[in-house]
């Protein structure tokens, strides 16, 4: 039975505060309202303590303080997570946003990169220098977040996951102490926790390899919703057979208002959003084919690496309603693209949609077993979200996304991108990691046998 904060004596708060740099926010706060909010407004958690995490030794504390006294600990970065894993009832959560800095060295064009930074940060700081790493395709997302859980983006083709990018990490494990993991120090956590998630200890820093990315033609291309079966079924072959210089996810959305030309708005499209790396020239003879299907719009361009990185960030600010559901996929079948058809031409809010990012490319040739992200011959990772600022549309976005999942999860893969899972228990954590759970569950076992770090897509000692 977890012991809860508000049980806990007000004199042993005060001592632990006592060996914070960080602040402690406690319910009676004015900012703790504030401080709970996580991107997904429709989580609604109340822990019971915050730790405002300003170094290691503050991550240190917070760990050993949690252990001592039985409490339920969540683990904070960006705090996107879907299904609201970065908060918790009545426990404590360790912030890491105070936890940022990025240094990059160009000698190797690596990038050391604080536990509580967001991407937009990392960007910032290394497109001065011309490079760039491998990461999602919203700039507010957290880097720990977004890294554990594998990293799937705009370079995915050309330069793998964010995990087949990192280097090396800096943790503190359940027992309080402080590690580095890499391939040669501590081989076995430096495996798990490139697509294992948060089981395994807190990470405070990590290192990056980057690339030489400046700048990069993309955008998207819309076609009616009506086409959506056959501008799939010509993507499904493209997209494969395309070079590892040019990434393009394709999606079921409604155009909801600007930037987008008054024409668009509020009707349902189904398209692509491209990503190249390569030079304009090689570009347009690659979009040809695209082009030749007579998009309603295409506003494909060169612009520098962060600004494909933000396209979105101004659609999807955080405070909105989100619901999601996932699967990977190997085909884009003739009933696959039925139900694409059917769920993307009643999207019930302007910002709900659905993506799949192709599996392609680099990241495809990475073995399955060389870290824990078991899906490398998956075409595809699927994602359906429902998204609305209004909390009436909750069950409206929820079902509708529900529904979508149910009518494709027959012709997937059988697993998910764990960045895209809600809270779906144990049998679907299993799925995702197929053969690599039964290793990642006894390496769990030898760094934190009592699951201290729980509050995430488990993996149980």
């Amino acid at each position: 039975m977890k012991t809860l904060v508000k049980d806990l004596n007000p004199e042993i708060l005060d001592a632990f505060y006592s060996q914070l740099r960080g602040k402690l926010i406690r319910p009676s706060d004015p900012n703790y309202h504030d401080t709970r909010k996580v991107y997904n407004a429709m989580i609604d958690k109340h822990p019971g303590l915050f730790v405002m995490c300003v170094d290691v030794a503050d991550v240190i504390a917070a760990v050993n303080f949690g252990k001592e006294h039985n409490l339920l600990i969540a683990v904070r970065g960006g705090g996107h997570n879907g299904g609201g894993l970065g908060v918790c009832d009545n426990g404590l959560v360790i912030d890491l946003s105070g936890l940022k800095f990025v240094r990059v060295d160009t000698s190797d064009n690596t990038v050391r990169v604080g536990g509580g930074n967001l991407w937009g940060e990392v960007d910032h700081a290394t497109h001065p220098f011309g490079l760039a790493v491998p990461a999602g395709i919203i700039s507010t997302t957290g880097v720990g977040g977004l890294t554990l859980g594998g990293g799937v983006g705009h370079l995915s083709r050309k330069y793998g996951l964010t995990i087949d990018n990192l280097l090396e990490a800096d943790m503190v494990l359940a027992d309080g102490s402080y590690v580095t993991v890499n391939k040669d120090q501590n081989e076995d956590l430096f495996w798990a926790i490139r697509g294992g998630g948060g089981n395994f200890g807190i990470i405070t820093s990590f290192k990056f390899q980057a690339h030489p990315v400046k700048t990069v033609i993309g955008g998207p291309t819309l076609w009616p919703i009506e086409r959506t079966e056959e501008i799939m079924k010509w993507y499904d072959t493209f997209i494969n057979n395309a070079p590892d210089e040019l990434n393009g996810f394709i999606a079921t959305m409604i155009i909801p208002g600007p930037p987008f030309p008054d024409f668009l708005h509020g009707n349902q499209y189904c398209g692509i959003v491209w990503c190249y790396t390569g030079s304009q020239e090689e570009f347009n003879k690659l979009i040809k084919p695209a082009m030749d299907l007579e998009p309603v719009f295409a506003h494909v361009g060169e612009m520098p690496y962060p600004s494909i990185q933000t396209l979105f960030d101004g659609l999807l600010p955080p405070g909105l309603q989100w619901y999601w559901r996932a699967d990977f996929f190997n085909e884009l079948g003739p009933e696959v693209r039925k139900q694409h058809l059917k769920f993307g031409s009643i999207i019930p809010t302007p910002l709900s949609q659905m993506h799949l990012y192709p599996i392609s490319g680099a990241a495809s040739r990475v073995g399955a077993k060389d870290t824990p992200w078991a899906f490398r011959d998956a075409k595809y990772a699927g994602v359906i979200v429902g998204v609305s600022p209004e909390p009436k549309d909750a069950d409206k976005i929820t079902t509708w996304c529900k529904d979508y999942w149910e009518a494709l999860h027959p012709y997937s893969s059988g697993g998910a991108y764990s960045n895209f899972m809600m809270d779906e228990g144990q049998e679907r954590v299993k799925a995702s990691y197929k053969e690599n759970y039964e290793r990642l569950s006894k390496i769990k076992k030898k760094y934190d046998p009592d699951n201290l770090f729980r509050v995430n897509q488990n993996i149980k000692p």
